[in-house]
């Protein structure tokens, strides 16, 4: 069975018309029932009166526990491939109910078997949307631990303003979104704090077309199995953001994947981020998956000497992998995963004042980054999220970070600190969908140095804690290769040609002989090209030119060379600029050095495919 949980404000419905031979007799009206418990309900087959009863059982702690007065069930056949005969069904929807008025629930049934139109609004807290599964083995399984943090999230009172350049920090619901429609969808998207994801984003079908990427079903969902091209642009990121973080002063390290869940610091700061874990008991202990590099980190700091001297000192890891135990009904993609690449540099500061310069420049670093990798300005949003307190003391340096982003952002403001931050920003790509992910970050930390026993010597001879702070100047590497397809995809709906960045495309220059004859010279060619550190294939196989061009075109190829007589004899090349959408006539050099130019100092790694197609296998 499985059932999305949704905390909402009010759902309606209109039963239209019976869909099957097996339905509930129903009177066509609109239904609305308001702040409620809804459950989007598929019965698969297997399951069974006790599932049914589960289900309604959690559900019915789910509503103590945030205080939801109603219950509604309802019939969704779109959450599997695997549905239960209608008559089978049926049984166990009634199974739902009957449970629901034995534990005097007050709750509503929408009828089963209807076309029915559905208007949903959502609450906007962490804990609002929920996909649950349950199978009959699972039943003697103990439920999951959730983080405190994810509970007090939805219990922490916040409030939502846009930030602009010039200083003004209007209401949302105040502010004037014409020219700023991105941030306009973004704001809406924080807002309703919605990650549910009940229909698939272009760039899901883009990585498995472009052998990027793809689901394993031998693991957990949300661990992604890496094809060569794929891997290849990976790789690329993580070289180039960590060449980055050294260029700024990273000291890299490197630290396990798996800590004691009994650790005094560590347990206290498993509370204090909103994520769940992966735990893994071995004989008498509990051991969890990172979800960030957080611990060692602070561990290896904590162990350190240190003077105001060294401050600000970086620590840098890039972590393949950080894990988290993301929701189901969340997972999508590259967008979010349970297993992700996340660059990690922590900055030990030796007071507030000296942690506000430094986060002015890791915003700077991060942009650098982004603009960087292919993104510019118009790609990106930015959210700041602070304490009412630390506004109200420290406005002017909060506002000299919106100028240093150059355009409004988004603001959330809350009541008090919970978490072991007092301000955290983020830049977002808002994608195809008009919903949005976090990619760029950073985090003013005030607690966890003293939680660790990390502390510097000050001036005085004395023993201090140090501010810490948390940044990812790209955010999860996987996230950022979702935003780049997403970003092509809007490049198509607006008529332009999709494409990644020159230096990320695996192969930049396809040779496409007209005559199997001239394959030697394609082949020659490739290497001159090859050692000007440009990553070229030759298509040698027995196909039509016409085929063989559509397919470069498919593999968002920025560069193709179409190789006859003519070429031969004149040593000028007949070259397809995707970016340009033309064909030039061009020497050798002079396409070596357009790409160098488009590709700049950008890492570099040799194609790990074989060189000619005919040898090549498809991935997919």
């Amino acid at each position: 069975m499985k059932v999305i949980q949704l905390h909402v404000d009010y759902v309606e419905y209109e039963p239209i018309q019976p869909e099957s031979g097996v339905y509930e007799e129903a009177e066509k009206k609109v239904y609305r029932i308001e702040e409620a418990l809804l459950l989007l309900t598929s019965v698969e087959k297997g399951d069974n009166k006790m599932l049914a009863e589960k289900a309604i059982d959690d559900a019915a702690a789910f509503m103590k526990k945030l205080k939801i007065s109603k219950l509604v069930i309802y019939p969704y056949a779109h959450l599997s491939v695997n549905l239960a005969p209608p008559s089978h069904a049926i049984e166990v929807i009634r199974a739902m109910k009957e449970r629901a008025k034995a534990l005097g629930l007050d709750f509503h049934a929408a009828p089963f078997g209807w076309n029915k139109r559905l208007v949903i609004a959502v609450k906007g807290h962490p804990l609002a949307e929920q996909l649950r599964s349950y199978a009959a083995e699972e039943l003697a399984k103990p439920s999951e631990e959730v983080p405190e943090a994810l509970l007090m999230e939805e219990k922490l009172e916040s409030y939502w303003y846009i930030l602009t350049p010039e200083g003004e920090m209007i209401p949302v619901k105040d502010f004037d979104f014409r020219g700023h429609e991105n941030l306009e969808a973004f704001a809406k998207y924080e807002m309703q704090k919605s990650r549910a994801v009940l229909e698939q984003p272009p760039h899901v079908s883009l990585m498995k077309r472009l052998e990027i990427a793809d689901h394993e079903p031998a693991s957990d969902p949300g661990n992604l199995r890496w094809y060569a091209r794929g891997r290849l642009i990976k790789s690329l990121l993580e070289q180039y953001v960590t060449e980055k973080v050294i260029e700024y002063g990273g000291i890299e390290v490197e630290t396990p994947i798996m800590y004691d869940m009994g650790h005094p610091a560590l347990k206290k700061y498993l509370h204090k981020f909103p994520a769940r874990q992966y735990v893994i008991p071995v004989e008498d202990k509990k051991y969890f998956l990172r979800f960030a590099a957080c611990f060692g980190q602070f561990l290896i700091a904590k162990d350190m000497q240190l003077s105001y001297r060294h401050l600000p000192l970086w620590l840098y890891e890039l972590t393949r992998y950080s894990f988290r135990r993301e929701k189901s009904g969340e997972l999508v993609g590259l967008k979010r995963l349970r297993a992700f690449t996340m660059p990690d540099v922590h900055a030990l500061c030796k007071d507030l004042e000296q942690a506000k310069e430094e986060m002015k420049k890791r915003l700077k670093l991060s942009l650098e980054v982004m603009e960087g990798i292919g993104f510019s300005e118009d790609d990106l949003e930015m959210a700041i999220r602070f304490t009412k307190d630390f506004y109200e003391e420290n406005r002017d340096f909060i506002f000299d970070l919106v100028r240093m982003f150059g355009k409004p952002v988004l603001a959330e403001m809350w009541s008090e600190r919970y978490f072991y931050f007092v301000l955290k920003w983020e830049f977002n790509f808002v994608d195809c969908q008009r919903k949005a992910a976090a990619l760029s970050t950073d985090q003013i930390d005030v607690e966890n140095a003293r939680s660790y026993g990390i502390t510097y010597v000050n001036e005085e001879g004395e023993e201090e804690y140090p501010i810490i702070l948390h940044c990812s100047p790209s955010g999860a590497i996987e996230r950022v290769i979702y935003a780049l397809l997403e970003k092509a995809e809007l490049m198509r709906q607006r008529g332009e040609k999709p494409m990644l960045p020159v230096w990320l495309s695996p192969i930049q220059v396809r040779i496409i002989p007209i005559k199997s004859m001239y394959v030697p010279d394609c082949v020659k060619l490739m290497e001159e090209l090859e050692k000007n550190g440009i990553r070229v294939d030759v298509d040698d196989r027995d196909e039509t030119v016409d085929k063989r061009i559509r397919e470069a075109e498919t593999e968002w190829i920025p560069y193709i060379v179409v190789y006859g007589e003519k070429e031969k004899t004149s040593g000028t090349l007949s070259v397809r600029i995707r970016s340009e959408d033309k064909i030039m006539a061009m020497k050798p050099e002079d396409l070596i050095a357009k790409i160098r130019e488009e590709t700049g100092d950008k890492p570099f790694k040799k194609l790990p495919l074989p060189k000619l197609l005919s040898r090549r296998p498809a991935f997919r």
